[in-house]
């Protein structure tokens, strides 16, 4: 039996609704892979977008408890800056492609220009079917070198959240995850 967009948030509604956070991520986990191995799930609800669309779609956005489902899809090259997701926590699901993410470690918080300072501290590779939870404060930052298509869920619609002013110490910028191309 398919597994269909309706499925997926109720299920991560129920989770959320029983288990605090980071508590019930790994349950969310497995729902959101297991949406991602299902080819109608993915061609449904991430198909190619049109030239002058946002890669990123909101598919869902729970009234009750705030958090978004939402559908990335990446025609082109895709480099992402390190960055977290302020006061909300995320879940990244790799649905088809590859993403090179790197994990920073915090160096500094908030110095005197506002700014908190980090340097990468792990890269691994993303594929189908690979999902990561990033908790509140984690600074993570994607390559996506070839098309690729992904599910995003976040604790709360990051449109409406301010995001930390992060940048990478002297000398990291190499490790190609500094620009910005899109909204992470």
């Amino acid at each position: 039996m398919p597994y269909t967009l309706n499925d997926l948030a109720a299920d991560i509604k129920e989770i959320i609704a029983n288990n605090r956070i980071p508590d019930g991520s790994d349950k969310i986990c497995y729902f959101v892979s297991k949406a991602l191995m299902d080819q109608n799930f993915v061609v449904q609800n991430l198909p190619d977008r049109l030239e002058d669309e946002s890669a990123r779609q909101i598919l869902y956005e729970d009234q009750d408890t705030g958090f978004c489902i939402c559908g990335h899809v990446y025609a082109n090259e895709a480099i992402g800056f390190p960055h977290d997701h302020g006061p909300s926590w995320a879940i990244y699901g790799q649905a088809s492609g590859e993403t090179e993410m790197t994990d920073w470690d915090i160096i500094q918080e908030k110095s005197s220009d506002d700014v908190i300072y980090v340097k990468p501290s792990k890269t691994y590779l993303m594929t189908t079917g690979d999902v990561h939870f990033y908790n509140i404060g984690d600074v993570h930052s994607p390559v996506r070198k070839d098309p690729v298509r992904l599910l995003r869920i976040e604790g709360t619609n990051l449109d409406n959240i301010k995001r930390s002013n992060i940048k990478p110490l002297n000398g990291e910028e190499s490790q190609g995850s500094v620009g910005s191309v899109g909204k992470w």
